[in-house]
């Protein structure tokens, strides 16, 4: 078989695509609402349980897929996930009611649930420590490029189809990537693809960074809640992703219902704040590798990355009592900044634990992120049904500094852990 030069680079680009896909099908229920509402009756505080129901699934196999994919092993972890989570998004685009819509949106949480700890296992295989944040920083530029397409690609489905087909559309392009992943992934060590000099620079003999190449070791899965690094992990992500999910699922509701704007409307404004985000991917992941290459050591870029994006944070204060544009504006810096806070969360799990649990952990650390989402996605539906939208959008502008100063307390230094008694 030919064989490609930074073959690591094409992986990437799959993970990328890959976590597209996986956004675009998160966001088709908010990019479709204004239509879908048509049909089924569904108000904020039910918009509020949808989000529950998913976050609660997408949760549960967080955890339970990042063993998974330990398991297993990426390729067969993921084929798994994406085939699973696109035949859910399928059933989407085909109930008639709002239970059946309940259970569709659980069964794509489950399906979904597993897409990141494989991405992160993929990445702590294919990359050497000095290329990681840039690696997950490119690949977590995929969810951007999702949600972006969400509104545009749902504006012209419906132009010739109902809203049905937005859905159908985009889960069948779910097993076309799965048939490409299943021919073409290995592991770097078994891959007939991947140059000798790569796999050297993989495994570290190419390295030519001052930071110490980690030690690959095991931890049983009850032994990572010894760590207080874990728990610094888990409490951000549980804070964290609370606003990003808020942000990403009722921004478009927010323009129909606080902006009056309808689908056409929605989908000319929302691409900017998406495409923002995706900036905040690249950049976050760029940024901090950047710093790394320059002899900072990786402890101190991952905090000074992280102090920057949280400090962008506190603009979601004025969403609410700004005009149309500047609104615009302040959740283009808000999806900015969190997706350069969570780049360097997700990297930060395959500098503190070795290989053999990276996928456990960043199962762990997602699952806590999507059952704070879980837990404040029905706080502000109740929240906003009585008192509008201000109240959450201050509790969403504070959330990220507060992330950072637990993260400075508990984790204290990005170095791996020491092992423990077993």
């Amino acid at each position: 078989m030919v064989k490609i030069k930074n073959f690591r680079w094409w992986i990437v680009a799959l993970l990328m695509l890959a976590t597209a896909l996986n956004y675009l099908d998160k966001q088709n229920l908010s990019a479709v609402i204004t239509e879908l509402r048509k049909v089924i009756a569904i108000d904020n505080v039910a918009f509020g349980r949808l989000g529950f129901m998913f976050l609660l699934a997408y949760g549960l196999m967080y955890m339970g897929g990042g063993k998974i994919i330990d398991w297993v092993g990426p390729k067969i972890g993921l084929l798994i996930m994406v085939i699973w989570w696109s035949g859910a998004n399928i059933m989407c685009g085909m109930v008639s009611g709002l239970t059946g819509l309940l259970v569709a949106r659980f069964l794509l949480g489950l399906g979904q649930g597993g897409a990141f700890p494989g991405c992160a296992k993929v990445v702590s295989e294919w990359f050497p420590p000095k290329e990681r944040a840039f690696a997950f920083g490119l690949f977590n530029t995929g969810s951007s490029i999702g949600a972006l397409l969400a509104p545009l690609l749902a504006y012209f489905i419906l132009l010739s189809f109902s809203w049905r087909w937005v859905f159908i559309l985009t889960g069948l392009a779910g097993f076309v990537w799965a048939a490409i992943w299943f021919l073409f992934y290995n592991h770097p060590v078994k891959s007939k693809i991947i140059t000798s000099k790569e796999l050297s620079l993989i495994a570290g003999s190419g390295n030519s960074s001052a930071e110490k190449i980690p030690v690959d070791f095991h931890i049983k899965w009850a032994k990572l809640f010894s760590y207080r690094q874990l728990w610094g992990l888990l409490s951000a992500k549980f804070l964290v992703d609370s606003a990003f999910y808020f942000i990403i699922f009722w921004f478009p509701k927010y323009l129909a219902d606080s902006r009056g704007l309808d689908i056409k409307g929605i989908g000319y404004y929302a691409w900017i704040p998406y495409a923002c985000m995706g900036g905040g991917s690249f950049i976050g992941g760029w940024f901090s590798s950047f710093l790394v290459k320059r002899n900072i050591s990786i402890d101190k870029s991952r905090k000074i990355s992280l102090g920057i994006a949280a400090a962008m944070m506190p603009v979601s204060l004025f969403i609410t009592s700004s005009p149309l544009s500047l609104t615009i504006v302040f959740f283009s810096i808000a999806m900015f900044g969190h997706q350069f806070f969570s780049t360097i969360i997700q990297t930060t799990c395959t500098d503190l634990f070795p290989k053999k649990v990276v996928g456990s952990v960043s199962g762990l650390a997602g699952s806590f992120g999507s059952f704070g989402a879980m837990l404040f996605s029905l706080l502000a539906g109740q929240i906003i049904q009585n008192f509008g939208y201000t109240p959450v959008f201050v509790m969403v502008g504070l959330i990220h500094p507060i992330a950072f100063v637990l993260i400075m307390l508990l984790v204290r230094n990005f170095v791996q852990v020491k092992p423990l008694s077993q």
